[in-house]
């Protein structure tokens, strides 16, 4: 069937008005054009929020090839628009493992300088498939935690070949895209799922990093009891110490109503926690790829599958009767079964990568390959034309309070 890009453009056009900061950016980019003749290839979730973006960076002079880093959260109808405006996307919502990576290597064939990446698939396919690119590739942008994870050990076994820099790790990005954005969308994906009222039931949220603390925050400001599971003792401690109760998974799994993983690691709900779970307990990943929940575990100790009980909802019925219900397949709940996050998230988000790019086209024939965080002061500045964009004003540093803070001799 094929699909008009006039819904996706209406819904572009819709994100574009809870996006003010990168819609200034573009508007930079387009007087300035500081991405003249650069092609980039990039390998993102294809939603109304990344059309901006890819607006943004067409404005800037880019010529861009995109692929999806996700095939459940495709937006067929925004793909459609973007293929309008020139963008050459190779994406469909639900393909195939096969398809995916195909559609990667076509973005590829545009021989990249630099590549914009979510979850590191892209840049895996370069060093492993498409060595003789790698030569052109001169830097590249990281969206998201499970990336930067992979991106850092190569790194560290000196198997990165380029520059790439941590666009997740900037503090606007884990604040309001990681923390708020993936607490609400969450939750979000969850109801639409499954219409059930989180208030009263056990919440188990597994890993409590920026991401898992705003889905247990959001969880509790909606009534839920909230568990968390975590194998970092500093932040069971900081679980502990905002009220939620940590506990192992092993107990956990016991008592949750709703299991949320958002780890970045697999297998972190496997065979013996789901055999130990309450009938009509409900499955869902917030982390980056679909490993977290052991979906070949539940197909192996379910009896019987309804595929679809719901939208983006199946139930496995268990030999004695009991049902767990996954959703979306185990893959990115918040994408597939939602919108992902609020547009005036990712307007942060992008903004910083779009800015990240620029530096990049400046600074790149003086860095080698490594992972490098986001300059503080594109930070900064992404956070100052927001704040400029809601008219909230901050205050300044006198002079006096300048030259205290830069000296060391001035005492109490």
């Amino acid at each position: 069937m094929e699909i008009s890009g006039e819904a996706g453009e209406r819904r572009i056009e819709w994100a574009a008005r809870a996006m003010p900061v990168l819609r200034a950016v573009g508007e930079r980019f387009a007087a300035e054009r500081p991405l003249d003749g650069m092609r980039i290839a990039a390998c993102l979730h294809v939603t109304a929020e990344t059309a901006v973006l890819m607006g943004a960076l067409r404005a800037g002079g880019a010529e861009i090839a995109l692929a999806a880093s996700n095939p459940l959260s495709t937006q067929d109808d925004v793909a459609a628009a973007l293929a309008e405006y020139g963008v050459a996307v190779y994406a469909r919502a639900g393909v195939d493992r096969e398809t995916y990576y195909r559609h990667i290597n076509q973005a590829l064939d545009i021989a990249p300088e630099i590549v914009l990446d979510d979850g590191c698939d892209l840049v895996n396919t370069l060093h492993t498939e498409r060595l003789e690119l790698l030569p052109g590739v001169t830097g590249g942008c990281e969206e998201t935690t499970t990336g930067i994870i992979r991106l850092r050990q190569m790194a560290t076994e000196e198997a990165l070949r380029f520059p790439v820099v941590a666009v997740n790790d900037t503090r606007t990005k884990r604040m309001f895209d990681n923390r708020y954005g993936t607490g609400q969308s969450t939750l979000d994906g969850i109801m639409r799922a499954t219409n059930t009222l989180l208030a009263g039931k056990t919440v188990v949220v597994a890993g409590f990093g920026y991401c898992g603390r705003g889905v247990a925050e959001r969880a509790r400001g909606l009534g839920a009891r909230v568990i968390v599971t975590e194998i970092d003792p500093v932040k069971g401690l900081d679980a502990t110490l905002q009220g939620y109760e940590v506990r192992p998974m092993a107990v956990a799994a016991e008592r949750g109503d709703v299991f949320i993983t958002v780890t970045g690691n697999r297998d972190v709900i496997r065979a013996e926690h789901l055999a130990a779970m309450k009938d009509g307990a409900i499955l869902a990943n917030a982390g980056h790829f679909d490993v977290e929940i052991d979906v070949r575990a539940l197909e192996e100790l379910a009896d019987t599958v309804h595929p679809g009980v719901r939208p983006n909802t199946d139930e496995y019925v268990l030999a004695d009767g009991r049902r767990l219900l996954l959703l979306a397949e185990g893959r990115l709940v918040n994408l597939t079964a939602a919108e992902g996050h609020p547009a005036a998230v990712m307007d942060m988000s992008f903004a910083a990568q779009a800015l990240a790019v620029t530096w990049l086209a400046r600074e790149r024939v003086r860095l080698v390959p490594g992972v490098y965080d986001v300059p503080p002061e594109i930070d900064t500045e992404v956070a100052r034309l927001k704040l400029a964009a809601a008219g909230i004003e901050v205050d300044t540093l006198t002079p006096d309070q300048e030259t205290y803070l830069h000296s060391w001799r001035t005492g109490s």
